[in-house]
């Protein structure tokens, strides 16, 4: 299954005011797994940046000023996106926005329901944690995702944080430990790694023999409880 986690910034909060797109920014999620692909790009708006919106994402007009324009970029975003499931915290802001911009362009048969499916992660925290704070920032508290980088919003690195987020919250992680046990304190703050962080090869560390009587130990006190040990059977085996 192939899935975008997508976020926008934007010069102000309503499309129908005439506010546009100024940033997009989106990762790719492959099975489960961050893919390391992802897609960014600023864009020149052609109006003024409300001062709101600057506080929250501190993208300036001038910045903006040699950014190329969403009719420049429409092919390419398209492209990387089609097909896949977007997922997106608060999607009918980001989707009425993109929609806008299609629209703009007269090219209403691309409207994102058109080609894409999608999954809003604010609707799926309200109804797993109702009555609760389900901002970004809240959910990364809730899980335990750190974003202290996150000072201000930004379209590429709030993708990021909520691909973290979202494979935590339907992942079930912290009910796959050995015996049912709760997680401990060591299994917290653990963030997926950032696809802006360059991959290396996988260092292979091998289990200590301290950690390989731990092992014994742990699977011998699992058969004293009446449990059935595979792992036990399969050294009997070899």
């Amino acid at each position: 299954m192939r899935q975008i986690i997508l976020d926008t910034e934007t010069t102000g909060l309503e499309p129908k005011q005439g506010h546009r797109i100024i940033e997009i920014g989106c990762v790719e999620v492959v099975d489960r797994r961050l893919t390391g692909r992802h897609y960014h790009q600023y864009l020149q708006p052609d109006r003024e940046i409300d001062d709101g919106a600057v506080e929250v994402h501190g993208i300036t007009n001038e910045f903006l000023v040699d950014k190329p324009r969403f009719c420049d970029i429409a092919a390419d975003f398209i492209e990387f996106i089609k097909g896949a499931e977007l997922v997106i915290h608060n999607a009918p802001f980001d989707v009425g926005f993109i929609n806008h911009e299609f629209r703009l362009l007269s090219r209403t048969h691309d409207l994102v329901e058109t080609f894409c499916g999608v999954l809003d992660t604010l609707a799926l925290a309200r109804k797993m944690h109702p009555g609760q704070r389900n901002s970004l920032d809240a959910l990364c508290k809730r899980y335990d995702i750190d974003n202290t980088q996150r000072t201000l919003h930004g379209a590429l690195l709030d993708a990021e944080i909520l691909a973290d987020v979202y494979l935590m919250m339907t992942g079930g992680q912290r009910n796959l430990l050995l015996g049912g046990e709760e997680s401990s304190d060591e299994s917290k703050g653990q963030a997926i790694r950032r696809v802006t962080v360059a991959a290396g090869k996988l260092k292979v560390i091998r289990a200590s023999h301290e950690e390989l009587a731990a092992h014994q130990d742990r699977l011998a006190a699992i058969e004293k409880q009446g449990g059935s040990c595979l792992w036990q059977t399969l050294e009997q085996q070899k």
